[in-house]
């Protein structure tokens, strides 16, 4: 067992409420969470950790990303999306092979953890590679399906959603398709079919540009979310990254099915996509969650950069600096992507949760002095202020170190690869 103790907790079960206490993890759930205990002494702890005032939390999980994409990362910068995308990505990732995903993956993961990012959403291509790459290190992803007119097929996405939903206990898989340009109609009704099928939820990048969504009511007469709607893709729930041209029909189908909308606030501006609707998402009541997109897009992989441009954004956009409170925000990037995710097993600290969990170091200068630790977070906090993370019971990530893993010998294959392909 794991005695986290000494230390600020913020559960996130209910509200934003901090206490003083401790936490215990055995194996990888938790089994205590309460004020601090005089009787630990009666129990045997396999180690012991010293919060010393710091606050511990639920970890972050990122609802959108493409992990192995780090192999675009300043190769095509300052580039609007379409030629970006159809000039420089996708030639590149002609020439990807698996093991090269198994690779590239683990650069993101490294980053992930160094921003207290337990699990991501990831929609790539070779599925068993990403796998492997999670469980060889630990790292717990959801793998989404991206079906499109050029890569993989229904029966393919089946196959995948059948056999990584029952890989292992750090693996899931969701249905899912790149986006309504790629992706020919046919095909979309066959995975609403698959939907049908499994009562399963779907999930696809929509509404991210202003042009793509012009040109899918030129050619449907319906924004994405309409023709989402019309051809049964949300009948079961879902999400829609970037969800930025959305109007107020389709955030009534968000809210008639629950679908998430799945911010992306960094990649939207570097691409120069446009900025989601937040405020008005949160006061309509719509499910919210927060990924970082791809390295390739963003360049980073930072939620607290992901928080505080989400914040900050929806200030100017809607001329209101009172626009959007920060604890909103915060809750989008931990419990909302969690429950997005279908992690509902670790969405916030409690009796029996999966232990995915991260200290913030609180004597570090933007923390001090405190006010409103919540706010803090979103507004002056950043990765510096990581000093742990831990998936399913496991430290993977510590004060600066990766104890589990060998980070030169990630970089140096990772370099190999991308060497490689852009040769």
């Amino acid at each position: 067992m794991i005695r986290f103790f000494n230390g600020k907790i913020l559960t996130l079960k209910e509200n934003f409420d901090i206490f003083d206490g401790e936490v215990w993890v055995d194996g990888d759930k938790i089994t205590y969470v309460g004020k601090n205990r005089d009787d630990h002494t009666d129990f045997t702890f396999d180690k012991e950790i010293d919060l010393n005032g710091n606050l511990l939390m639920p970890s972050f999980k990122n609802a959108h990303t493409h992990s192995a994409m780090v192999f675009g990362r300043s190769f095509s910068d300052d580039l609007p999306l379409q030629e970006w995308l159809y000039d420089k990505i996708f030639p590149m990732e002609t020439l990807l092979c698996g093991d090269d995903i198994y690779k590239l993956s683990k650069v993101a993961f490294l980053e992930y953890l160094t921003s207290g990012i337990s699990a991501c959403f990831d929609m790539y291509y070779f599925p068993e590679n990403m796998a492997k790459a999670s469980v060889d290190t630990g790292f717990r992803t959801v793998m989404c399906g991206a079906v499109n007119n050029f890569k993989e097929s229904v029966p393919l996405l089946e196959e995948y959603y059948n056999k990584y939903n029952n890989y292992n206990e750090l693996i899931s898989y969701k249905l899912g398709f790149h986006a309504e340009y790629t992706t020919d109609k046919s095909i979309m009704k066959n995975i609403a079919k698959l939907a049908e099928k499994y009562q399963a939820p779907v999930f696809m990048h929509s509404s991210e540009t202003m042009s793509e969504t012009q040109e899918c009511i030129h050619q449907y007469n319906k924004t994405p979310t309409e023709l989402f709607e019309k051809l049964g893709l949300f009948n079961y729930g879902g999400g829609a990254f970037h969800s930025v041209w959305v109007n107020e029909d389709d955030l009534e189908i968000y809210k008639k099915h629950g679908v998430w909308a799945v911010i992306n606030s960094a990649s939207n501006c570097k691409l120069a996509s446009g900025v989601a609707p937040v405020e008005t998402m949160i006061k309509e009541g719509i499910n919210l969650a927060i990924g970082t997109d791809g390295a390739s897009s963003n360049n980073a992989l930072d939620m607290f950069r992901e928080m505080y441009l989400t914040c900050a954004l929806q200030k100017i956009k809607n001329k209101d600096a009172s626009s959007t409170d920060a604890n909103e925000v915060l809750k989008m990037a931990t419990v909302g992507s969690a429950r997005c995710m279908g992690l509902y097993d670790c969405d916030c600290i409690d009796n029996g949760k999966k232990a995915d969990l991260i200290v913030i170091d609180m004597n570090r200068p933007n923390m001090q002095p405190i006010h409103n630790i919540t706010k803090n977070l979103v507004y002056s906090g950043s990765k510096d202020n990581i000093k742990l993370t831990m998936i399913n019971g496991k430290i993977l990530y510590e004060n600066g170190v990766f104890p589990t893993l060998d980070i030169e010998k990630i970089y140096t294959e990772a370099n190999e690869v991308v060497k490689r392909i852009t040769q």
